[in-house]
């Protein structure tokens, strides 16, 4: 198969599709990997180290018209999409589910496209989002913590406190990865944290491994309400696999919100659990409204490259792996996990979760399976 890893366009994204030992990897078994020029200058990887692993280094244009498979990191952008041809293959994030415009114009190229955040293994999980939720997860304590002093907007607090000062106060929504990982930075910060989740079994775990470090409660109606009100960090950490986060955080709770908390909403690729979100970017990462700072950078992991280039595509090369050597149609015959992740084949949409969010129909990818 002949395999093109375009450089990311996307406002300060600098991951890229592929290491340089991936592409020697497929090259060794016969595949031929085009890389476009300056690809992985971003995490320090240049043109000739792909060269030397029997990369081909093709102007934009080129990586799209002359590959059979397309792998990036984010979702395509309007001018890339005008390059995908009929009947190739699409391995990305994609986050449809708030974006009807990107989803019809995939639709109307006749792509086939398979989502990293929607391949599902066996038990449940999604492996292709879980190292990038780490990595958000993580940065999210980061963001908040340094939005919060008084020169950057906040109300001016340490996360920590020091003695004699109360520590600042961490509100969590979602016990999944995102929330854990936020979880383990702002307790490591010295913060004083409550998780909320509707997952009693989930809160039951992390009760048991962290005990009275946090304080764990059902996220109800009157709880939250009540948590808004107490908090300087708010962290929304909720998943919908493949469709819109739910708004946790409303309008009117701002009003109630002390002035210069900070809000940092990791759910804004899937549209954002709080209703007041806007999708920001590394430039500008944050807006006030009400006197509650919203970070809602829509590519987080992008301000640490390295970390999350390699964290990406130790998961993902597995599965670019099998769809190189067997075949989209065999590939997704065989593996639960990749069918599960297909949004779009050929001109229609594969994926309950999207259909739902966005009311429209769908087909069952076995339908097209010979």
């Amino acid at each position: 198969m002949i395999i093109g890893v375009p450089r990311e366009i996307k406002n300060q994204e600098y991951r890229v599709g592929l290491t340089p030992n991936q592409v020697q990897s497929l090259v060794m078994q016969g595949h031929q990997v085009n890389v476009e020029f300056n690809a992985g200058i971003g995490i320090g990887v240049t043109d000739h180290d792909y060269q030397i692993c029997g990369a081909q280094i093709l102007s934009t244009p080129d990586i799209f018209k002359k590959s059979e498979m397309v792998v990036k990191v984010k979702e395509p952008q309007h001018n890339e999409i005008a390059m995908l041809s009929p009947g190739q293959i699409l391995f990305t994030y994609l986050h449809l589910a708030p974006d009807v415009e990107q989803t019809n114009l995939l639709i109307t190229s006749g792509v086939t496209a398979i989502a990293y955040e929607t391949v599902k293994s066996g038990n449940g999980g999604l492996p292709l989002l879980k190292p990038m939720s780490e990595v958000a997860g993580r940065l999210s304590i980061q963001a908040g913590a340094y939005h919060l002093e008084k020169t950057h907007g906040g109300s001016g607090t340490l996360l920590s406190g020091i003695p004699g000062v109360k520590a600042t106060q961490v509100l969590i929504l979602g016990a999944g990865i995102v929330g854990t990982n936020a979880m383990q930075m702002a307790i490591g910060m010295g913060a004083r944290v409550t998780i909320v989740d509707k997952n009693i079994d989930r809160l039951r775990e992390i009760d048991q491994i962290y005990g009275n470090r946090i304080q764990t409660l059902f996220a109800d109606e009157g709880t939250l309400a009540k948590l808004f009100q107490e908090a300087d960090l708010v962290i929304g950490a909720v998943l919908i696999p493949g469709g819109s986060a739910p708004k946790l955080l409303r309008h009117e709770h701002l009003k109630s919100m002390k002035p210069g908390s900070v809000v940092v909403d990791v759910a804004i690729d899937q549209g954002g659990c709080f209703e007041t979100s806007q999708p920001t970017s590394h430039d500008q990462p944050c807006f006030e409204v009400d006197g509650v700072i919203h970070y809602c950078v829509a590519n987080m992991p992008g301000a640490v490259p390295k970390t999350s280039t390699f964290g990406l595509t130790n998961a993902t090369f597995p599965y670019i792996e099998m769809l190189a050597n067997a075949g989209f149609e065999k590939a997704v015959k065989d593996n639960m996990a990749l069918r599960e992740g297909v949004s779009i084949y050929e001109h229609y949409l594969t994926c309950p979760a999207v259909s739902h969010s966005q009311k429209r129909p769908y087909k069952d990818i076995r339908s097209f399976l010979k």
